[in-house]
């Protein structure tokens, strides 16, 4: 039986899992290329495939429809926008996710991206190293009040970090969050209306449904205070772009950091990527050396229970 791997990751923090399946008998072709596939050349390796770890590459109908012997997907991550679910569930293909295997790597570099803006670190970086000795006024986060959306492990673990730097954490989520969780990871149960109109930063770890594509947008905007700051590390279609260009070029909030976009990489002439006051990772909170290797083992572990039993 054949394993897909695409996630670049493996070739350097996975050839022991690699090893593992080989093992048991299985045949394992990994992405060693150290680029992404495109999306012909995923379909060729996925042809006669029986299971695939896959990244961001995208699975939809036509592309499970061209693999018949796909038995089980697992997702090197989280999120499974990019899977077909109605469909590997019409075909009775397991679809797996990692979960909790990079939620503190997330949540470090939302907390990275808090202090970044409060500091003027980038803008200080950029500007030092073109020969710019400006010193702009940062803030403190000390005291400030940050608002959870989203209160799975990625934003308890957040909310952890940022009690222990004297933040006052509000947690919202749609499903109800036990008082025992919440005093646990010392944050206080709140609406989201609260968070939109109460908080300085407000941090998005929601999956991108149907039900919350674009939940914040021109109206969410107005309720928030002018100087609060928006930060998303789930996933790009949750905030409105345009309607974030619009509320930072007009100053209706202070800034806003993202790691994830609603088309990666955004296209070089994006007008959101022209203004100071929006910052953007490459989709790289995700990324750490540990989280790689956990992630790399419990891909591997699905696979092998799907596949052998063990």
């Amino acid at each position: 039986m054949k394993v897909l791997i695409t996630p670049r990751g493996f070739a350097n923090y996975g050839l022991d899992q690699v090893e593992r399946m080989k093992s048991k008998g299985l045949e394992v072709h990994y992405n060693a290329t150290g680029k992404a596939y495109t999306h012909e050349e995923f379909k060729a390796l996925a042809k006669d495939a029986d299971a695939i770890i896959v990244g961001v590459d995208k699975m939809d109908r036509e592309m499970m429809e061209g693999c018949p012997n796909l038995k089980a997907v697992c997702k090197f991550g989280v999120g499974t926008d990019n899977i077909d679910l109605d469909y590997a569930k019409e075909r009775n293909i397991h679809v797996g996710r990692c979960v909790g295997s990079n939620s503190r790597s997330v949540a470090e570099h939302v907390l990275s991206m808090m202090f970044m803006e409060a500091k003027n670190l980038y803008t200080s970086v950029r500007d030092v190293k073109h020969h710019g000795w400006n010193k702009p006024t940062g803030r403190e986060i000390y005291g400030k009040k940050l608002g959870i959306i989203g209160f799975g492990m990625i934003g308890k673990y957040l909310a952890e970090y940022a009690y222990g730097c004297g933040m006052e954490v509000y947690a919202y989520d749609a499903f109800a969050i036990a008082e025992e969780t919440a005093r646990q990871y010392h944050a206080q149960i709140s609406t989201l209306e609260d968070i939109l109109t109460d908080c300085d930063y407000i941090s998005l770890h929601v999956p991108l449904l149907e039900s919350t594509r674009n939940m914040i947008s021109t109206e969410e905007f107005k309720k928030m205070k002018k100087d609060a700051c928006l930060l998303n590390a789930a996933r790009g279609g949750i905030v409105d772009e345009e309607a974030l260009y619009e509320a930072l070029k007009k100053k209706e909030i202070r800034s806003a950091c993202f790691d994830v976009y609603s088309s990666e990489p955004p296209r070089e002439d994006d007008k959101l990527l022209t203004l100071d006051n929006f910052l953007l990772t490459p989709h790289t909170a995700a990324r750490s050396m540990e989280s790689e290797q956990r992630t790399c083992a419990m891909s591997t572990d699905i696979i092998l229970e799907q596949l052998i039993g063990n």
